[in-house]
């Protein structure tokens, strides 16, 4: 297996993860009070925005040549240390 198919698979494994912490986090928000729902569905907009963002980088990487893959491997790998410092850090400032 190459470098690029276990980046590929990891970055998939990871976007499915993050995406049930997002519905997890849709699912808090939707028993949360009228304040406390507003302040949830700020973080789960963002968390989307930068969810898509890591979904483009594994595009990125699926359609890389070998000639770009260093620099889409930069990209993917700090768009996913992102998304996993951004649903860290709101599900810190959620509860």
């Amino acid at each position: 297996m190459t470098e690029k198919s276990i980046l590929e698979k990891q970055l998939k494994a990871s976007l499915d993860e993050w995406k049930a912490d997002i519905d997890k986090m849709e699912a808090t928000a939707r028993k949360a009070s009228a304040d406390a729902q507003a302040q949830y569905d700020a973080e789960i907009m963002r968390l989307r925005e930068k969810h898509d963002e890591a979904q483009k980088h594994l595009h990125k990487v699926r359609e890389s040549s070998n000639s770009a893959w260093d620099d889409v491997r930069n990209g993917a790998e700090e768009s996913a240390a992102s998304m996993r410092k951004a649903i860290t850090d709101a599900w810190a400032r959620l509860t």
